[in-house]
């Protein structure tokens, strides 16, 4: 079974930075494609940030969060990561990072398999 671990939430003022960590279980995490998505209470689950299999693969961003996040993996610890910087307090949500059915990004939630349980984000005014 697949089990991504998400950690590295939590409270800050606006203009800080997070990194935020996911750790896959599987030794296919590699050959798969990775995403961050997020939720805010009362919306629907929103593509944050994705890339292929490969740590030089293309990224791609949300419009929103593009130029202050970034998207990273390390395939040797199986663990893909999203720095977060220029908080701001529309970031606030839960994350969750997932697991691409193909070794292709996607920035369409129903291209994922499998989820993390979320990190709470929230940043203050």
């Amino acid at each position: 079974q697949v089990h991504l671990v998400e950690s590295g939430g939590g409270l800050v003022q606006a203009g800080a930075s997070l990194r935020l960590s996911c750790g896959d279980s599987e030794r296919s995490f590699s050959s798969r494609g990775m995403g961050w998505f997020r939720q805010a209470p009362g919306k629907g689950r929103e593509f944050v940030a994705t890339m292929a299999w490969w740590s030089g693969s293309r990224t791609d961003y949300a419009d929103s969060v593009k130029g202050r996040f970034t998207i990273s993996r390390d395939n040797a610890k199986k663990t893909v990561y999203l720095e977060m910087n220029d908080l701001k307090p529309e970031d606030t949500a839960v994350y969750y990072c997932a697991r691409s059915r193909t070794g292709s990004g996607s920035t369409t939630v129903r291209d994922y398999d499998y989820w993390g349980q979320g990190t709470q984000v929230t940043v203050s005014s």
